[in-house]
């Protein structure tokens, strides 16, 4: 039984979703405010967060940072009100992996939370250390080394390099990054994987220009070699 963590203020929408969460078979964990939020992320180990952006104590963003800053993955699920378009790509940027515009239909946010729990299933499968030439990933740990020196790489970067890693040796097509680590699936917004795989090679390359890790494929996406 998945254990999801709902982190929201307004009573009369906890309530609906603790009950239809439970409805659905999940173990459903709540906390009224940011702070407490960020003690249950630690303390419950949830399968799981919806967590809202506008919440007492301590905002939903601020509790994403600071999630992602003690290295927890558990997958986050934003709730914004409609119009916070800021909120949406602040909270993608400090590591939640989806986000849904208040008011939402109960079943998609169900679809979406159990795509994460599928994703997140599978980067479980992962070694907890992986070693490619003078790169070594620490997935539970969620950091890359190069020559023995951290890396700095975001939050993204990590899910991109891990999903590339979970699928040595497959083509990946942009669509398919842009679905499992963005959560985006529209093709002009393609341009994005490209961006970051170019800033992901600057780092773990020993040359980007002729990168030897992460090889395109020409109009197919990329390929994880090492």
């Amino acid at each position: 039984m998945p254990k999801v963590l709902i982190v929201e203020d307004d009573e009369s929408m906890s309530t609906a979703l603790r009950d239809g969460f439970a409805y659905e078979g999940f173990d459903v964990r709540l906390a009224r405010d940011g702070a407490e939020g960020l003690r249950m992320a630690a303390e419950e180990t949830p399968d799981l967060m919806i967590l809202d952006v506008m919440l007492p104590k301590m905002n939903g963003l601020d509790v994403c940072r600071q999630i992602r800053k003690d290295a927890n993955p558990v997958p986050i699920i934003m709730l914004t009100a409609r119009g916070q378009e800021i909120d949406k790509v602040l909270g993608l940027k400090l590591g939640a992996d989806d986000y849904v515009t208040k008011p939402f239909g109960f079943m998609e946010l169900i679809a979406r939370a159990e795509a994460l729990l599928r994703r997140a299933a599978g980067r479980a499968a992962l070694p907890d250390t992986a070693a490619f030439g003078n790169v070594t990933i620490e997935f539970k740990k969620g950091e890359v080394r190069k020559k023995g020196r951290l890396l700095d790489l975001s939050a993204r970067e990590f899910r991109l390099l891990s999903y590339l890693v979970e699928r040595r040796g497959e083509v990946v097509s942009r669509e398919q990054l842009l679905d499992a680590v963005w959560d985006y699936d529209s093709a002009p917004l393609t341009r994005t994987v490209d961006m970051h795989v170019a800033k992901l090679r600057k780092k773990i390359e020993d040359s980007p220009e002729d990168p030897r890790l992460i090889v395109t494929v020409h109009r197919m996406g990329y390929k994880f070699t090492g």
